[in-house]
């Protein structure tokens, strides 16, 4: 079978389109379970590890890519309606202005760690990172 140069010339973007939605995606959900993995924090579902994990991967997409890129994952995924989806957004907007602020890469996980360190159990600042009750915590991870 042969392919015009234009079919090839489209389908190798499409291709490489492909491959850059996928690679991007690998990217931040390798860089934020590496450190969610060694992270000594409790909580893996609802507790402080959940909030430094959605702090932290807003915090990349923000940096790498735009703040509002933040808000339209929020609009897509965090949606039910549940008081762990409102702690959620709280932490992905924390995340996303983080990144934002973030003149160098290196410097957004150690701005999330400290916004973690500086949380507490349902915050009423929409500046500082939050979590539900311990009760409410699930061991294990969930994305």
């Amino acid at each position: 079978m042969h392919l015009s140069r234009r079919k090839r010339t489209w389908l190798t973007r499409l291709a490489l389109t492909a491959l850059a939605m996928g690679a991007y995606p690998a990217f931040v959900l390798t860089y934020t379970w590496s450190h969610v993995s060694q992270s000594p924090l409790p909580g893996g579902r609802h507790g402080p590890l959940d909030a430094y994990r959605h702090t932290l991967a807003s915090a990349v997409v923000s940096h790498t890519l735009h703040p509002r890129v933040v808000s339209w994952i929020n609009a897509v995924m965090e949606h039910q309606g549940k008081r762990s989806n409102a702690m959620d957004i709280h932490n992905n907007l924390i995340g996303a202005r983080i990144g934002a602020r973030a003149v160098r890469f290196a410097e957004i996980e150690p701005r999330v760690a400290r916004s973690v360190a500086e949380g507490r159990v349902d915050a009423p600042s929409p500046n500082r990172t939050t979590w539900l009750p311990e009760e409410a915590w699930q061991e294990g991870l969930a994305w």
